[in-house]
């Protein structure tokens, strides 16, 4: 009877674990392989240790150049899907104008379309406007699919902003652009980079969408595709490992920074 005490009262704090370990590890396995010394060219089955790969991560012809396409892609297209979406996100939340919800369910649209038409949608059209395809094409379909998650986060953030807080600022003589800058951008920074980060996550991983309006550019998810037709080099497995560290640290140091300010407010 004790045993089922104690696990009934950790049972939420169990089944979290078992999840968070579930979700972990393909990161976990995709590790343990960038430490691989495979004997042919698939790096599937587990040879012995080796950190020849994480001494030479661009010891693969055109790896490290695709992975840096990628990231420029992903940059631009999260510069411009937030910059739109955030001016969109509090136009649908603080004016009211004609077809307001239709325009609010077309942007929604990508999220429920799915990507293989879109992304066949995108290049009839590139196609028909004679438009190269090549990284502007890539960049223009990123900025399209990402826009509808940056308005999602920041149309959250903004609706639940208290409009006292600007009109109090009014109250004090702030302008307009100095209410904006000093209290209604800070108070919806949390939503942009939320929306900012989710774009450069989804652009820099995306695969369907950029593969139909590439043209002969490679980018690094087009790369792997590519790589595990032939062989699957460990330097993939490098990069994969540094993304998914850079991206925990970012986190950790994300929560730290943020339980310090509410230290210093209490």
């Amino acid at each position: 009877m004790a045993f089922v005490d104690w696990l009934k009262r950790r049972l939420v704090v169990i089944a979290g674990l078992f999840t968070l370990g579930y979700l972990l590890l393909p990161n976990i396995v995709v590790t343990v392989f960038s430490f691989n010394d495979p004997k042919g060219r698939f790096n599937y089955e587990w040879q012995k240790f080796s950190t020849d790969a994480w001494t030479d991560p661009c010891g693969v012809a055109d790896l490290c150049g695709s992975l840096s396409l990628s990231l420029q892609i992903a940059l631009w297209s999260t510069l411009g899907a937030t910059a739109l979406g955030t001016a969109i996100a509090f136009a649908l939340v603080r004016y009211r104008f004609r077809a307001r919800g239709a325009v609010s369910s077309l942007i929604f649209l990508p999220m429920a379309m799915p990507e293989v038409v879109m992304a066949a949608s995108l290049l009839t059209l590139f196609l028909n406007m004679g438009v190269q395809l090549g990284f502007w094409t890539i960049l223009i379909a990123h900025i399209m699919f990402c826009l509808s998650f940056v308005v999602t986060a920041v149309k959250a953030r903004v609706m639940s902003m208290d409009p006292r807080l600007e009109q109090a600022a009014q109250d004090l003589y702030a302008g307009p652009l100095q209410t904006f800058l000093r209290v209604t951008l800070p108070i919806a920074a949390p939503g942009i980079a939320a929306g900012a980060l989710l774009a450069f996550a989804l652009s820099f991983d995306d695969f369907i969408i950029t593969n139909f309006n590439a043209g002969s550019t490679v980018t690094f998810p087009m790369f792997v595709w590519g790589s595990a037709q032939r062989g699957t080099p460990v330097q993939i497995n490098v990069i994969g490992t540094a993304m998914f560290v850079i991206a925990v640290l970012l986190v950790l140091i994300s929560m730290l920074i943020s339980n310090r300010r509410n230290k210093q407010k209490a």
